[in-house]
């Protein structure tokens, strides 16, 4: 393995104990547990998870890997703040959608060569990439893992 594929498996491993720690630690919670706030008056793990379940499925056409599975979870997990909406979705079926939008995500990120890791993501110009090639997918991915790592941590306060 060259320097290069090493840099991409460590990424692809941080990626899968990172989203793994995070989907034991919430997805056997009940509905009730998925209610509680991480503090008073701050989010609750549901939104966390509808949250982080929406970021992820805007991954899908970022890195070129699909469509998006569940747009219509934007609304109330990215665009507002949570409690402005009603939840969309049951507790399960939140659930189920992390666990498919991970999925995807982790199968496609496990086939990539290092040339598709270090490819322009959607939301770069040609011209932008050339100036800076470090806005590629590999970055994305590393962003994104931190994001969860985030959230991961505000998730035990709520325990």
């Amino acid at each position: 393995m060259n320097k290069e594929e090493l840099l991409t498996v460590t990424a692809l491993n941080s990626w899968k104990l990172v989203i793994g720690r995070f989907d034991q630690g919430l997805t056997n919670l009940s509905e009730e547990q998925l209610q509680k706030q991480i503090a008073p008056g701050k989010n609750r793990l549901f939104y966390l998870l509808g949250h982080l379940t929406a970021v992820h499925d805007r991954m899908l056409p970022l890195l070129g890997i699909g469509e998006r599975l569940y747009p219509e979870l934007d609304e109330t997990y990215i665009t507002n703040p949570d409690r402005a909406l009603p939840d969309l979705v049951s507790a399960s079926d939140l659930k189920k959608a992390w666990r498919e939008v991970n999925t995807r995500l982790t199968a496609a990120f496990e086939g990539f060569t290092v040339t598709e890791w270090l490819a322009k993501h959607g939301s770069v110009s040609e011209e932008d990439f050339v100036k800076d090639p470090a806005r590629n997918r590999l970055a994305v991915v590393i962003a994104r893992t931190n994001h969860v790592s985030f959230h991961s941590g505000q998730a035990v306060l709520a325990s």
